[in-house]
């Protein structure tokens, strides 16, 4: 996987798929789009003259913290020397996103690990959905007993954030019969009402943690009712959608929708198609911080414009 990133992020009305490498993902909101900037420039300050503003969230993705074979034999290090690296940025972002797999079996000691390192983060406001290695247990557990509150435990809700309106969607726990994610009625009719009445010009981030476009059927990357919800947001001018569960970065930009994945800081999967089936990827011991990440995000708010940068351990 290469570490470049592409070259015009601000990109409308064209339809481009892209994979590229990082360990983290900084968004910011310029022109109306969230576009990517390198993690590493903004760690030193320099990136300030690549996209203005300053770094509104941090996008943390597939810990996947009790995992322990070949791939990575230390997921928990591999997540400490990401949250010391964004530690380092000058200017942190106001909040942090975690797009599910938070563990890798949904135990209690799992989640009281990943709660642990997580501490250690300088950023204090933490918005979650879980993946499906979090729901092992069913709903109601562990999960939900840790993060249900600010949905009900429904596990989706919404938020509002420096003018920025965040969506948090469930898609680990209605799977269609082709492996695919879902929704379901009741959570496509809240997002209906969610956004019912709210200005087009309000910049809208989605966040889940499987893709919300079909990325490779035939391996269950996608959400089968995504079509639906997405046909609510096309009336937003930017309408930026994030999501974990593939560990790599593939975008997309369809209208006035940005669609983009995160890498994982515990392990790569092979890209889609290559291999038999989505699965850890063990690479030389070398090659592995290049392939692990996280993601920032800026928002300007004048002219609207958005930056994402992904940068990797390496």
């Amino acid at each position: 996987m290469s570490s470049d990133l592409p070259s015009d992020p601000s990109r409308r009305g064209a339809l481009k798929c892209l994979a590229f490498g990082g360990a983290g993902t900084v968004f910011v909101l310029a022109g109306g789009v969230f576009a990517p900037v390198e993690l590493a420039l903004a760690a030193t300050g320099k990136g300030q003259s690549v996209a203005a503003g300053v770094p509104l969230f941090l996008q943390i993705s597939d810990t996947h913290i009790g995992f322990n074979k070949e791939a990575n034999p230390d997921v928990a290090g591999t997540l400490k020397q990401t949250i010391d690296y964004v530690n380092a940025m000058p200017v942190k972002p106001a909040l942090t996103i975690h797009t599910g797999d938070i563990t890798h079996l949904s135990r209690a000691e799992e989640f009281d690990h990943a709660a642990q390192l997580m501490s250690g983060l300088n950023i204090t406001e933490l918005h979650t959905v879980p993946g499906e290695h979090d729901v092992t247990d069913g709903p109601g557990t562990e999960y939900f007993n840790r993060f249900g509150q600010a949905s009900g435990n429904k596990g989706y809700y919404s938020f509002d954030h420096s003018g920025v309106h965040f969506i948090a969607l469930v898609n680990v726990m209605h799977f269609k019969p082709n492996g695919l994610g879902g929704l379901g009625d009741d959570q496509l009719a809240w997002l209906k009402a969610d956004l019912k009445g709210r200005s087009a010009s309000t910049p809208i981030v989605v966040f889940a943690h499987m893709p919300m476009w079909t990325i490779y059927q035939p391996w269950g990357w996608g959400t089968g009712d995504a079509g639906e919800a997405m046909s609510y947001l096309e009336r937003f001018g930017s309408v930026t959608v994030l999501n974990g569960h593939i560990h790599q970065i593939v975008s997309k930009v369809e209208g006035n929708i940005t669609f983009h994945t995160a890498r994982s800081t515990g392990y790569p999967q092979p890209t889609a198609g290559n291999g038999p089936g989505p699965m850890p990827l063990t690479v030389p011991s070398d090659q592995l911080p290049r392939m692990l990440g996280v993601t920032s995000i800026k928002i300007m708010r004048h002219p609207l414009a958005v930056t994402l940068a992904d940068p990797t351990l390496a």
